[in-house]
C-alpha cells in the first residue's frame, strides 16, 4: 500500500512545500491539493514549487474538474510540470462541487468529465485531440507521456465512468463496506467494457488523527462527514433514499442536513456539519491509536485499496504524520 497526503492549497504556499518534503522523507508517495483556486490558491504553482524542492514525490488535484478552466490549458498545465520535472504528476477529475458550486455554476456532467480526461490525457501524451470542433495537438511536447488519470465518485453512474475510463478510482471515504460495493461496482463495469481490473488502481482518501482522545478527534474531523455529504445529496437526488443499489450506510445520515456553507468547506469547526452523528465520523475517518490505524487500514488493503491517501486537515498534523512514519508505514507499506 502507498500513502499520500491530501492538503487545501492555503497561504503561505511555503507550508505546502514543507509538508510535502516531510512527507517524502516519511516514505509517503503522493502530494495532492483541492482545486477550489476561490476558496484556495491556484495548486498547480504550488505544484511546482513542490516538485521543484522533493525528489520522487507525484504531485495532482483531488480533484480538478472539466468546468474550471479549458481543457487545453489544463493539459498544458500538466505537459509542462512534465516537461520541467519528469512524469511526476497524476491527474484526479471529478464533475466539480466546491469550485464550481462556490461561484454558482453547476457540477459538469459525466459525459464532459469523460470527454474532458480524453483530451486532456491525449494531449498531454503529444497525441492529436478533438476540441470543439478542432483539432488540437501541442507541437511543443516532444516526449510525451500517459499521464494516469483517476476518477472520483460515489453513486452508480460515476462508479460506472471510472471503471470503463480511469485509471484508477478515488474513494473519499474509509468504509470497508461502502468501499467493497463502490469497488465492486467499478470492476463490473471494467469487465464489461473488456478492461483488466488490475489497470484500474484504487486510492481512499479520508482524515487520518493519531491519538487518544476521541471525543477531540471526532470533533476535529466531523467537517468530512459533511463534505461527503453534499455528493450523497447530490446521488439521493438522482436515484432517491430508498429502492436504489445505494447502500443505506451512505445515505441515511444526511437526513438531517441543512443548508451547507462552503466558505468553511473541509475545514475543522464547520458549523454546517452538525449532523454528522459520531458513528459516520468513526467509519468515514481512520481515528484512535496507532494500532487502530493499522487494523482498519489493513482491512481496506485487503478489500483492495492501493494506496491510502490522509486528509490532514485537523490540529495534530505534525504528530500524526509522525505516527505513521514511525508506526504505520513500516506494517502497510509494500
Amino acid at each position: 500500500m502507498d500513502f499520500g497526503l491530501v492538503l487545501q492549497p492555503d497561504p503561505p504556499a511555503r507550508r505546502i512545500v514543507e509538508l510535502a518534503q516531510r512527507a517524502e522523507a516519511s516514505g509517503l508517495t503522493h502530494v495532492w491539493l483541492y482545486d477550489s483556486p476561490v476558496l484556495w490558491q491556484e495548486p498547480f504553482i504550488i505544484f511546482s514549487r513542490v516538485l521543484a524542492e522533493t525528489e520522487r514525490i507525484i504531485v495532482g488535484p483531488m480533484v480538478t474538474n472539466p468546468g474550471s478552466r479549458d481543457w487545453s490549458v489544463l493539459a498544458s498545465l500538466f505537459a509542462t510540470l512534465n516537461d520541467a520535472y519528469g512524469p511526476r504528476t497524476i491527474c484526479g477529475m471529478g464533475r466539480g462541487d466546491s469550485a464550481l458550486r462556490y461561484i454558482g455554476r453547476k457540477p459538469r456532467t459525466l459525459r464532459e468529465m469523460t470527454e474532458c480526461m480524453d483530451v486532456v490525457k491525449r494531449l498531454v501524451a503529444g497525441e492529436t485531440a478533438l476540441l470543439n470542433g478542432t483539432e488540437v495537438h501541442f507541437n511543443w511536447v516532444d516526449d510525451g507521456w500517459d499521464l494516469p488519470m483517476w476518477g472520483s465518485g460515489y453513486g452508480p453512474r460515476a462508479l460506472d465512468c471510472i471503471g470503463r475510463h480511469c485509471d484508477g478510482f478515488i474513494l473519499q471515504l474509509a468504509d470497508p463496506q461502502i468501499l467493497e460495493w463502490t469497488l465492486s461496482t467499478v470492476r463490473q463495469s471494467a469487465m464489461a467494457a473488456n478492461r483488466s481490473i488490475s489497470s484500474i488502481a484504487t486510492c481512499v482518501a479520508a482524515p487520518a488523527y493519531v491519538g487518544d482522545d476521541m471525543e477531540h478527534q471526532r470533533d476535529q474531523l466531523r467537517w468530512f462527514g459533511g463534505m461527503v455529504g453534499n455528493h450523497v445529496a447530490d446521488i439521493v437526488s438522482r436515484y432517491g433514499a430508498e429502492g436504489s443499489d445505494v447502500p443505506r450506510a451512505l445515505t441515511d445520515y444526511i437526513k438531517a442536513r441543512g443548508a451547507y456553507d462552503y466558505s468553511h468547506h473541509g475545514r475543522a469547526g464547520n458549523p454546517s456539519t452538525d449532523f454528522v452523528p459520531d458513528e459516520i465520523v468513526d467509519r468515514f475517518c481512520v481515528l484512535g491509536t496507532v494500532e487502530d490505524h493499522i487494523s482498519k487500514l489493513k482491512d481496506l488493503k485487503n478489500t483492495g485499496v492501493d494506496q491510502f491517501a490522509i486528509y490532514l486537515m485537523h490540529d495534530a498534523q505534525e504528530e500524526t504524520l509522525g505516527a505513521y512514519e514511525t508506526g504505520v508505514i513500516p506494517v502497510l507499506s509494500g
